[in-house]
């Protein structure tokens, strides 16, 4: 929960575990929810053509029984256990995701952008979840998750391109490949701009902007790449090191956090 581990107000244990638990309850709701509307076109792609309900492991309506379960607990351990903003949230980002983004991605390349989005919201969830509101420092938080989302997918997608076409998912990289890269591109210049601005928002010291530029440069110099080559190589490099970039760039976050909150003081 970075958003929490980030946000200025002083660590509650108890509200950090129902935070955690509520936005992994509402998370598995979603999951469960996509993948009941997605079995016939997950059968057509060897990415997830092994998933519980597509081999009939489960049956779909075990699937809505337990995303059903699992969005009402999350949903009350947010509102009794952490806060109404939380759980408004928690409950927004669910219906994003499922009601607009899971159908949008058979209409139209828009359904990334708000696939994004959906990416974005739990930083903010757990940041509400300390301190009941959502200050500066967490719109970079939140505009760092979304931009991330471009390069990580559109690189995951580039090599799928065949598998999404023919499961009729209307994705950049099959309908519309020079924005795929040219998106790619331009997010992880994003990334490098909002982690420059981490410390203007109070969210770290000056730190933070300098350790974070050789790692922001290379995943920029890793999309470059990308937009010029096109190639499945520089792909899979490119999504290979979102998958370290964003956990790297969390932990410099953290290390370098402005604000630390203890029994009620602060440094």
């Amino acid at each position: 929960m970075s958003g929490y581990a980030m946000a200025p107000g002083a660590f509650d244990l108890t509200t950090f575990v129902l935070c955690s638990v509520g936005t992994g309850l509402m998370s598995c709701s979603a999951n469960a929810i996509n993948q009941f509307h997605e079995v016939p076109f997950d059968a057509q792609m060897a990415r997830t053509r092994n998933r519980l309900l597509v081999r009939y492991v489960i049956t779909p309506l075990h699937a809505l029984g337990f995303a059903s379960v699992c969005a009402l607990t999350g949903g009350l351990t947010l509102y009794y256990g952490v806060n109404g903003l939380t759980a408004t949230l928690g409950l927004a980002n669910l219906l994003l995701y499922t009601s607009v983004y899971t159908p949008l991605k058979r209409i139209s390349i828009l359904n990334t952008w708000v696939g994004s989005i959906v990416g974005a919201l739990p930083p903010m969830m757990g940041w509400a979840g300390c301190t009941g509101g959502l200050e500066a420092g967490v719109w970079v938080m939140a505009g760092i998750l979304y931009a991330w989302q471009f390069p990580h997918f559109n690189a995951l997608s580039w090599n799928l391109r065949p598998e999404y076409s023919r499961a009729g998912y209307r994705m950049m990289a099959v309908t519309d490949p020079g924005l795929c890269r040219r998106t790619t591109l331009r997010y992880t210049v994003a990334i490098l701009l909002l982690s420059c601005s981490a410390p203007l928002a109070d969210l770290t010291n000056v730190w933070f902007a300098v350790w974070s530029l050789p790692l922001n440069a290379y995943f920029t110099y890793l999309a470059w790449s990308f937009y010029k080559e096109t190639d499945s190589a520089s792909s899979r490099k490119l999504f290979r090191f979102s998958l370290i970039h964003l956990p790297a760039l969390m932990l410099l976050m953290l290390i370098n956090k402005k604000y630390w909150k203890y029994q009620g003081t602060s440094r």
